[in-house]
């Protein structure tokens, strides 16, 4: 019970703030700002942007002897539009997302996409706000992923998200994300045994912000302590640019739609590119 206690916690705080509002803004020993002045510095930003991160990465299995089989790229491209200024109550506001990711068999014979997944969204974003600094963020959102695919290859579900950010300082970030699933696809009746339940993890960026890590872990349905794990380490290529270059880790299940409920623990290395401060996951 205080695992879903801390759970809870964190997903009253949410996600989608713009960064160099977050750099700025959120020190403990900062000097206070006016809501209304930062609000105004969010609504005059550009409405289409970066929503999780973008990354190209190449890689193998850590538990298998490489192979052209277990060797591969993945991908994800990910952007938000913001339908609306913060206008909504509590200086919320109305946005669309989405994200692709693609498992790339660059190895085999015509070099084949082995599944591609499609996460489209709409949600609707509030920052949280304490004694006139930003302290974090909440996220209501409805979500649809699926492998567009038919017959026996057939995945997909639908979630209605409730996700949090707390910022604890312009370095460190926690977040937590709880979905309750509609799970519509046939082949795929169990994947809350695999993809999870809910999901928890911390953002770092070091003080000169030439690296980040980050770590998250999605719990799998079970009263039982079954996690897949999530690990990202990025280096800033130039100082004052949004590419990385990235060590990206996962062990355990879900990785992509198709292989939901199979067990993979593979590490790459590639190319990242992310807001200029905390991500969203």
């Amino acid at each position: 019970m205080k695992l879903f206690r801390i759970i809870f916690v964190m997903t009253l705080v949410g996600l989608v703030y713009p960064a160099s509002a977050q750099i700025t803004h959120i020190g403990k020993n900062e000097e206070k700002f006016n809501v209304d002045s930062l609000i105004h510095e969010f609504d005059s930003r550009p409405f289409f942007g970066i929503y999780k991160d973008n990354y190209f990465a190449l890689g193998t299995a850590l538990n298998q002897s490489p192979s052209e089989y277990n060797s591969d790229v993945k991908f994800q491209i990910s952007f938000r539009q913001r339908l609306t200024k913060s206008i909504l109550p509590l200086h919320s506001y109305l946005f669309l997302s989405y994200s692709q990711k693609a498992m790339w068999n660059i190895f085999e014979e015509s070099l084949p996409f082995h599944d591609l997944n499609f996460n489209p969204g709409i949600g609707v974003q509030t920052p949280i706000f304490v004694k006139g600094r930003l302290v974090g963020n909440t996220l209501i959102m409805v979500e649809h992923e699926s492998n567009g695919r038919d017959g026996e290859a057939s995945r997909s579900w639908n979630k209605i998200s409730f996700a949090g950010s707390v910022y604890i300082d312009p370095r460190l970030m926690v977040h937590g994300k709880v979905w309750i699933p509609i799970v519509d696809g046939q082949q795929n009746k169990d994947i809350l045994k695999y993809s999870g339940i809910f999901q928890a993890g911390a953002q770092f960026v070091s003080k000169n912000k030439r690296w980040v890590a980050d770590v998250t872990f999605v719990k799998r349905q079970g009263w039982n302590f079954s996690f897949n794990t999530i690990v990202n380490v990025g280096f800033r290529i130039r100082e004052k640019d949004n590419q990385f270059l990235m060590l990206h880790f996962y062990d355990g299940y879900g990785e992509n739609m198709l292989d939901y409920n199979k067990y993979h623990c593979r590490l790459r290395l590639g190319l990242l590119i992310r807001p200029s401060f905390f991500s969203d996951f």
